[in-house]
C-alpha cells in the first residue's frame, strides 16, 4: 500500500510493520526515504502502466501528500479500495472547493473570493479590503503560491507571483493562534479525535507544534464538531487534518489535508496511539486505537540542515526523527519531539533545543 515515498510513507511503513503490514511504494525518486521498508516501484505518478502494475495484489492504497493526480488515485480505485476516496483529494488540491465545501457544512471561514485575472484580483481586493492574502488555487505549500496585499499598489506584483493561475483572494484574518485537529475516520464509522494543537509559522512554513494547545478545552468541541462534520461529508475513512485560525474565541477553517499531518508527528511519542498507526488502522478496518496524550508535547521541525544528534538527545524527553533526505534550503528533514509531564516542562526543554538547531542553511 502507499502512493509516494517521502517521509510521511517513512513514518506510516514504521508504523505499519510491528502490525505485520507490507508495503509497496510508488515514488519516482530512486533513492527516496521509504528505501529498504518495502517494495518501491520508481515510476511517475501518472504513468498508467506503472500505476497498474502497482496495483496488481495490494488490499488497499493511501497517499503520502495531496498533490497526487486524482485521475492516478481514480484509476487505482477502479482496482482497489483507496483511502481517503479521491473525492477527498480532488476537493483538498483546490482551495476555492475547499473554500465551498466548508461553507456547505456550516463551518466558518475567511471572507473569500475566486479570480482568473489581475482585474478580478484588484476587484475583489476593493470589496475585501486590505491586507488581504492571495492564493493559487492549486499547488501551494509550504508558503509557496501566496502573496500578502497590502494596498491596490500590490496587486501587478502579486498577480505576476500567482503567475496568473487561477486563485482565491481571502480577508487576512487577525487570529489569536493557529490551531490544527486531526480526526480518523473508521470504516464502520468510528470517529476518533485528537487534542487540537497549537502550531507556529515562519515563512509560511510549520515550525513547532504544541499538543495539546494550551487553553484547548475552550475550544476542543468545536474543532472536533469541524472535523466530524468533513468526516461525515465524505463517508471519510482515514486520518483528515483540518488547519484552523483561533479568532476572539471562535474558529475559522483554513485548510484541510487528507493525510497524516505534520502537526500530528507528536504522536509517535506523545500519544498512546500514533496518527500513522491509527490511519493504518482505519484504512485496513481496523478498530482505531486511543487518542490519549502521554503527558505534553513539543514537536519542531528541522528545516534545510539538522543538528548534532547528540544536541538533541542530551535533553530529557527528547526524540530525534531523521528522514533521510539531503540537505536543502526551506526543506523538511526530520523533527523533534520533547515529551513531559507538564507543560511548562516540555516547552523550556524545547527552547533549549531550538537554540541548538543550525539555521535554515
Amino acid at each position: 500500500m502507499r502512493v509516494g515515498g517521502g517521509q510521511i510513507g517513512r513514518m506510516i511503513a514504521l508504523a505499519g510493520i510491528p502490525l505485520g503490514f507490507e508495503f509497496r511504494f510508488l515514488e519516482p525518486a530512486e533513492e527516496p526515504p521509504v528505501r529498504g521498508l518495502g517494495e518501491h516501484l520508481a515510476s511517475e505518478y501518472d504513468d498508467a502502466m506503472a500505476l497498474d502494475r502497482f496495483a496488481d495484489g495490494l488490499d488497499v492504497v493511501t497517499y503520502e501528500f495531496e498533490n497526487v493526480p486524482v485521475e492516478s488515485a481514480r484509476r487505482l480505485a477502479e482496482r482497489v479500495p483507496v483511502h481517503p476516496h479521491p473525492d477527498v483529494l480532488e476537493c483538498a488540491q483546490d482551495r476555492l472547493l475547499e473554500k465551498e465545501l466548508f461553507a456547505k457544512l456550516g463551518i466558518s471561514t475567511a471572507a473569500f473570493e475566486a479570480v482568473e485575472s489581475e482585474r478580478e484580483l484588484a476587484e475583489a481586493l476593493q470589496r475585501l479590503g486590505a491586507p488581504a492574502v492571495a492564493k493559487t488555487r492549486r499547488f501551494g505549500y509550504d508558503g509557496h503560491g501566496q502573496f500578502v496585499l497590502h494596498d491596490a499598489a500590490d496587486v501587478p506584483r502579486a498577480w505576476e507571483e500567482l503567475r496568473g493561475a487561477p486563485s482565491i483572494v481571502e480577508s487576512l484574518v487577525p487570529f489569536t493562534r493557529e490551531l490544527s485537529i486531526l480526526a480518523v475516520g473508521g470504516r464502520n464509522g468510528e470517529r476518533a479525535f485528537y487534542p487540537p494543537v497549537e502550531n507556529s509559522h515562519r515563512e509560511g512554513i510549520l515550525r513547532r507544534s504544541v499538543a495539546p494547545a494550551p487553553g484547548v478545552g475552550d475550544v476542543r468541541d468545536e474543532a472536533e464538531s469541524i472535523g466530524e462534520r468533513v468526516l461525515d461529508a465524505f463517508g471519510y475513512v482515514g486520518l483528515l487534518a483540518v488547519e484552523l485560525f483561533e479568532v476572539e474565541g471562535k474558529l475559522l477553517a483554513n485548510e484541510m489535508a487528507p493525510r497524516v499531518h505534520n502537526s500530528g508527528h507528536w504522536t509517535i511519542e506523545g500519544a498512546e496511539t500514533s496518527q500513522f498507526e491509527n490511519h493504518l488502522r482505519a484504512i485496513a478496518g481496523l478498530t482505531l486505537g486511543s487518542t490519549d496524550t502521554r503527558g505534553e508535547s513539543v514537536m519542531l521541525n528541522l528545516i534545510g540542515a539538522t543538528p548534532e544528534p547528540d544536541a538533541v538527545l542530551a535533553e530529557p524527553g527528547a526524540h530525534l526523527h531523521l528522514y533521510g533526505k539531503a540537505p536543502r534550503h526551506r526543506r523538511k528533514l526530520g523533527h523533534v519531539t520533547i515529551r513531559a509531564e507538564d507543560a511548562g516542562t516540555a516547552v523550556t526543554v524545547a527552547d533549549r533545543v531550538t537554540a541548538r538547531l543550525p539555521s535554515d542553511g
